[in-house]
């Protein structure tokens, strides 16, 4: 959560990095090595990494996890009559073969008793031939586009966006999109320390029992980002039991729809600058759960919560600290990812709500739109100018916008550093990079996965978080709202699709 007149973290003001600042870890540990790829090898600028149009255009949702699990059962029904046999999925990737093996190479900081990657999954590497996994009627024939349309999508789906959370995707883009080893280490550690801190009621708290917490209390926004954090790794309320991290996200949802009253309302008895970013965190967890499970309770739950949102959208077209009044770029944003995750879960949401954003947008575009501001009257900002970039992605705005690229350009060169840690910006960042694709993804990541798990801390009772001090906000928003963030932009290969590919499915 980021804030302009008070000590929450806010982008406004910040001062760009210098593109020719040198790098330096807070840990100071060796620079990494250079894994980019020779020019000659890797993928054009845009090019796609994976290529997922065959499965998105040839088959619903549903049929990518009906395949993985139908193909489980064949394995089971084979493994007694013949061996083994290693065949491939056939995927069109150029970044896997420099970035994604590093997925089984060994860590020198953890053990294989702390994280071992699941060979028993499925994945590109282990999935039985079959005949034609791709043959399913048109998927326009069964649902509208989960991203770009309002009305929903047919019940039992998942949001085409989120399916990469699911066990076989989840692994086929970790290798495709350059996650490895560390950075999936990485992950289970920080969700084992967000497990450690729920509270006895389900909750978690965003000023402690850990050290370094927040300045203010806010236990509705730090168990929506708590939850956000499991989710976008897979985990949800309805998984297998004997998941440690289960029966964590279903004590989570329990207490947290019990803060949520009749008007689908989540803030109570906050601070005036806490109560909007805390009712778009708990939307954007919501319509996840709803879209990742399709449990029909929390269906009219969801559908409540976004009513509300819609309900106090103020005359600018955004949003900014109370219900109906002003607009800011900062709150604007995380209550258009709020509204996004709806579409995404088939939740209704009146298509006049994103044009009066794109409105406000356009009151804060700087530079022909490459750059964003908080307020009209304000200069545009680095992590301001990566929340705007995406919110223009999921309102429409194509891969080769001239707009957009400049944008993008101006992104690359303000590469995160780790002496001058800024994870709001590096969150909303890399979401931008990633759906980019290409090169531009290439170099975001390059330094993202190596720098963000070295700034983790992996010995004493903080084990698995990321400290807030030096971080550019973390003194206000502490150590969970820091350790949430870097977790989702390490959860980025398989948290949301790449926005790009998943157009497909529109008429274009």
């Amino acid at each position: 959560m980021v804030d302009l007149e008070t000590p929450l973290p806010s982008p406004h003001g910040d001062t760009p990095y210098e593109s020719d600042s040198p790098c330096a870890s807070e840990l100071q540990l060796a620079a990494p090595p250079d894994l980019t790829p020779p020019a000659d090898v890797g993928p054009a600028d845009g090019e796609r990494l994976l290529d997922l149009a065959p499965v998105v255009r040839e088959s619903p949702p549903w049929l990518l996890s009906a395949i993985v699990h139908i193909t489980a059962l064949i394995v089971l029904g084979l493994v007694f009559l013949n061996p083994p046999v290693k065949s491939d999925l056939l995927l069109e990737v150029g970044y896997s073969d420099k970035l994604g093996n590093e997925l089984d190479e060994p860590l020198d900081d953890i053990t294989q008793d702390e994280f071992q990657l699941d060979e028993n999954v499925l994945t590109p590497d282990n999935l039985p031939e079959v005949l034609d996994p791709l043959a399913a009627p048109q998927v326009s024939e069964l649902t509208p586009d989960p991203l770009l349309t309002s009305g929903p999508v047919v019940p039992g789906t998942i949001g085409i966006a989120l399916s990469g959370r699911e066990p076989g995707m989840k692994q086929a883009l970790l290798k495709a999109y350059g996650g490895t080893t560390r950075t999936e280490a990485a992950v289970t550690l920080g969700l084992q320390w967000l497990a450690n801190q729920q509270q006895s009621g389900g909750l978690w708290s965003l000023v402690g029992p850990y050290t370094e917490g927040g300045s203010v209390e806010n236990e509705a926004a730090a168990t929506a980002m708590a939850l956000l954090a499991f989710q976008g790794a897979g985990y949800t309320h309805t998984g297998d039991p004997k998941d440690e991290f289960t029966v964590v996200v279903r004590r989570g949802w329990s207490a947290l729809l019990k803060e949520m009253d009749s008007e689908g309302r989540f803030f109570h008895d906050l601070p005036r600058s806490y109560q909007l970013y805390t009712q778009a965190l708990c939307t954007i967890a919501l319509c996840e759960a709803y879209a990742m499970t399709n449990d029909e309770d929390m269906y009219h739950d969801a559908q409540k919560a976004v009513d509300y949102c819609v309900k106090i959208q103020a005359e600018p077209g955004g949003w900014r600290y109370e219900p109906g009044i002003q607009s800011d770029m900062s709150v604007t944003g995380w209550f258009t990812m709020a509204l996004q995750s709806a579409r995404m879960a088939g939740i209704e949401v009146p298509s006049p709500v994103f044009e009066r954003i794109e409105g406000f947008l356009d009151t804060v575009a700087r530079d022909d739109g490459s750059r964003y501001a908080y307020r009209d009257r304000d200069g545009a900002t680095l992590p301001l100018t990566a929340e705007g970039l995406l919110c223009r992605q999921y309102l429409g705005w194509t891969h080769d916008d001239p707009r957009l690229l400049a944008g993008v350009a101006y992104l690359l060169d303000n590469l995160p550093q780790g002496d001058r840690a800024n994870v709001y910006y590096w969150y909303y960042a890399t979401q931008v990079c990633h759906h980019m694709e290409g090169e531009t993804w290439r170099k975001w990541n390059d330094r993202m996965r190596d720098m963000l798990p070295e700034r983790q801390v992996r010995r004493g009772r903080e084990r698995g978080s990321w400290d807030p001090i030096g971080d550019r906000w973390g003194d206000a928003g502490g150590r969970l709202y820091v350790t949430c963030l870097s977790l989702y932009v390490l959860e980025v290969y398989y948290r949301h699709l790449p926005l790009y590919q998943t157009g497909i499915l529109r008429d274009d």
